[in-house]
Formats: structure tokens, sequence, C-alpha cells
């Protein structure tokens, strides 16, 4: 009689036995949250202005890499450089025109990697550029259908907002009838639709517009995925605070345009080259812009009126703040599902933006309020904290493969930011790589004797210094040549955080200067392709 007793005991023993060996032998799951045009501006990243508590939440959550740069300040190559693991000199794509497949048909993403590492894959939103992907979104890169909008999912019967964008009725009013698409040769991006006004401040429920309804779509889908024996990799993209600035009222109402902080320096690097800066062509584009700014001052230069500066910063907040509400119902779910402390959660944006400083709007430059980055990652058993160690998106893919204890594929040109995560001192990276193409005239290829128009900057990165160079007719898996130097420039974030001087031919920095050069050119031989 006395054995029936320890007999069960012994039969629950082994049951919880077996399920805790099932529970550990199961990779994590993973959240991989993108965003479009977002700056490091949240309150965590030091603003005291903005209202972003669930990203903030997320940053005391995981690890907070203040000094994280993307590849390329742009869309279609940041995000293609980001999915592979591989540089843009390598995906060859630098614009947003180029089909990354095209180029590469062989080249391995990373959630069509987890796929053979047991994962199911799924995403909603954007994820690449569509001009990037096939069809938009790179079908081989996920093993679940791909979750799109429908026009039934849009709050109070409204519908697909009009152009993607606008449920205004005097907005969606614009595109009933056809419009020419804009062109301009300072375009900075070729637009794939017409332009309307660049901010809609309307009274509506958040999933009026896509980014409300993504966050549905990807909560539903947790929901589903949460008792499959398989580990998911749901990637969720965001398009606000991408231009135009679109969110419901409430988001606006957060914030006193009077309080909105416009740029302290607005005008050029002393001694720096015109090809750094752009005439924020994509701005321009909008119908509701022409009338505040400048277009015939000389160099690149926009110059817009002060009311539209208020304007546009107001809507970025607001649209930041509308996006940290979609990462808040991500983040309740998991947690309702008690899997929040459990899940690998990677919250990143795809570059930066400029509001205003250097007399710049939008990303497109080697500066640093285009190239620098938000990335945050929380892990099961990394202790939370943040970090001034570099990393770069290049990172990312091997970070997570990392953190999920699957191989780290050999060929990834990023390293693994675990150490750092477990170390917030420690350092993986001694500099970030950002690089950007430009375009010269005519008159300048004449008075340069060049023979190609196209130039392409390479900027490194280090704890204090950014050392741009820029070359003709060049990419990094070329032999470097003096011959293709264009120009130079050196910015010292100690002395000068606002890049208001380039410093590469002052004394004092000379050492630094051949230093970095050095550096540079060791780096594009690391890059070359031997034949």
């Amino acid at each position: 009689m006395m054995r029936k007793p320890a007999l069960i005991i012994s039969i629950i023993l082994v049951v919880i036995s077996i399920d805790l060996v099932a529970q550990q032998a199961k990779k994590p799951n993973i959240l991989f949250i993108a965003v479009d045009d977002l700056k490091p501006i949240m309150a965590c990243y030091g603003n005291k202005l903005i209202k972003t508590p669930n990203i903030d939440r997320l940053a005391k959550m995981g690890t907070m890499f203040s000094n994280n740069y993307c590849q390329q300040s742009v869309c279609g190559p940041t995000r293609a450089s980001l999915m592979t693991g591989m540089r843009p000199d390598h995906t060859k794509v630098w614009d947003l025109k180029t089909q990354m497949r095209d180029v590469n048909p062989d080249i391995v993403t990373l959630p069509q990697y987890l796929i053979t590492q047991g994962y199911n894959t799924i995403g909603t939103g954007k994820i690449f550029h569509p001009s990037s992907a096939i069809k938009r979104i790179d079908p081989v890169s996920w093993n679940l259908p791909y979750m799109e909008p429908e026009p039934s999912d849009y709050a109070n019967g409204l519908g697909k907002p009009a152009n993607g964008q606008y449920q205004k009725p005097e907005n969606r009013a614009m595109f009933l009838v056809k419009k020419e698409r804009v062109k301009r040769d300072d375009d900075d991006e070729i637009p794939t639709s017409i332009k309307g006004p660049s901010i809609e401040n309307y009274d509506v429920p958040d999933h009026a517009y896509d980014d409300g309804v993504i966050t549905l779509k990807a909560k539903d889908q947790m929901i589903r995925m949460h008792k499959d024996q398989k580990p998911f990799f749901l990637a969720v993209g965001y398009h606000k605070p991408h231009l135009p600035f679109v969110a419901p009222k409430k988001y606006w109402d957060l914030y006193n345009r009077a309080d909105m902080p416009l740029a302290s320096f607005t005008e050029h690097a002393s001694n720096a080259p015109e090809i750094a800066y752009h005439k924020s062509g994509e701005l321009r584009n909008y119908t509701d812009i022409p009338a505040f700014a400048m277009f015939n001052e000389p160099g690149n230069h926009i110059r817009l009126k002060t009311e539209k500066q208020l304007e546009l910063i107001h809507g970025y907040y607001a649209a930041v703040s509308y996006l940290d509400a979609q990462v808040g119902i991500l983040l309740n779910t998991l947690d309702s599902l008690g899997t929040l402390n459990n899940t690998i959660i990677v919250l990143w944006g795809d570059h930066g933006w400029h509001l205003g400083d250097h007399d710049l709007w939008e990303k497109h430059t080697n500066l640093e309020q285009a190239t620098r980055a938000p990335l945050i990652i929380a892990a099961p058993g990394m202790k939370p904290g943040p970090t001034t160690s570099l990393s770069e998106h290049l990172d990312i893919f091997p970070t997570i493969c990392d953190l999920a204890a699957v191989p780290v594929p050999k060929h990834l040109q990023g390293k693994s930011l675990k150490p750092v995560m477990q170390n917030k001192k420690a350092a993986v990276n001694k500099f970030a790589m950002s690089q950007y193409p430009r375009k010269l005239s005519k008159a300048e290829m004449t008075r340069k004797n060049y023979t190609s128009n196209a130039i392409m900057g390479y900027s490194m990165r280090t704890d204090k210094y950014r050392f741009t160079i820029w070359m003709n007719d060049f990419t990094s898996n070329a032999a470097f040549s003096e011959s293709k130097v264009y120009a130079t420039e050196l910015y010292d974030y100690v002395a000068d955080p606002q890049e208001k001087h380039n410093v590469i031919d002052e004394k004092a920095y000379t050492k630094v200067a051949m230093e970095m050069r050095k550096e540079m050119i060791d780096f594009f031989k690391s890059q070359e392709i031997k034949k």
C-alpha cells in the first residue's frame, strides 16, 4: 500500500523532468520589430520631451545600444544589409531601384536561415524595402503566409488609407484625380507614389492607419503561434515615423507645438565638401512644402520657414508616440501569454533622420543624425542595461543566432553582440562603417577630369571621431587608389558634437587624420575581392 504513492510520485517526477528537458530544448521565440525612419530620440535615449513609455520599458528589459550605426542611411540598402548580415558593397543594393536577388540570387536572409534551424518565420508590414525584394516581401524568407492588411481591417469602415497614408476626407480627395508624379534632378529618394501633404492629424482609432492594423495582425498571430511546438520568428515592420507624419489626433495632443525643439545648428560645417549634403528632395515632394521652402539659394539648402519646421517636428514626435503605442500592444500580448521574459525581442530603426540640423531633412547622408540608429535587444538570461559600445546593423543577424543558440553562419560580415549584452563595458567593434552614394554634375566631372559621375562616401565612426572619404568610381571590393579620392572629412565629437567643423586640414588633427585614413584603407583591403 505504501508503494503506490511512491510510484505515483516517481511518475510525476519523470513527467516533470521530461517537460523541463523539452522546455530547455525548445529554442526561444523571436519578436523582430523594424521601424522606418526612427532615430534614437526616445526617452530612454535621453530625450525628456518625447513620450515613449513602451520602448522605454523594452530598454529597461534589455540592452540599449546607444552608439549603433546603420550601413547606409536609406531604406532599401540598409534593410538589405541588415537582413543578410552583409555590407551594401556585397549586396550591391545602394539605391531604391535594385532588387536584392537580381544581383545576389543565392543570398541568405536572417528569417530564411532560421527556417533551416527549425523556426517558423512570418512577417507583416515593412521589413524589406518593397523595391529591394521579390514581390515586396522576399517570399523565400517566410515559411508561413505573409500577413497583408485587407480593406476590412481598418477602423470605422474607412478602408485602406488613400495612397497608403491618408484618411482625412480632404486628403483622400486629392487622390481621386490622377496626378503626375513630381520629378526633380535634386530628388534624394525617387518617389514610388504620388505625394500628398507632409502631415495628417485626424481623430481616428489607431487601426485607421496601417501600423495599427499591422499590430492587431501581429497580436493575433502571436496568440495563435504561442502553443506551437516549433519556435517562431515574427517580424513586425512599422511605417511610422516615415513621412508623411500621419498619426491619430490623440498622439498630436500629447505635445505643444511651441515646445518643439528646433535644431540649434542649421548651417553646413565649415570646410565641409558640398557633396556631404543634399537638397532635402524627398521632403520637397510633399505638396505643402514648396510654400515654406527656398528653392533659389545656391548649394544644398531648403531653408524651411520656422512655422513649418515646428509642424514637422511636432508631426515626427506624434508619429513616434503612435509607433510606441503599437510596441506596447506587442509587449502586453507577450506578457499576457506569460512569455515576455522568455522571448528574444529586437527593436531597430533602419537609420536616423535629420530634423533641420545642417539645414537638412530626411536621411541620405553620412552624418551622425542620419547614420546613428536605435537598437534595443532583450533576451532570456541577459542582464539589462545600456551600453556605449559601438555596434552596427550588420551585427543583428549574428547576434540573434548567438542568442537563439543556433550556429552563426561564417560568411556574415557582422559580429555577435552577445558579449556586450553580458558585459556592457565589453567591445566587439573598433569602429562602425556607413556609406552613401552621390552623383556629380557634368560641370564637376569636367573640372575634375572624371569619366564617371559616381561618388561613394565611406564613413568610419569611432568612439570619438568620424572620418569620411568620398571616392570617385569606386566601391570597397576594388583596390584603393589615391587618384580616386574626391574629398575627405573629419569630425571630433568630443569637441564638436554638432559637426560644425570639418577639421581634416587642421594641424592639431594631422596625426588623427593619418591614423584614420590608414584604418580606412586597411578596411578597404579587407573587403577587396582578390582576382
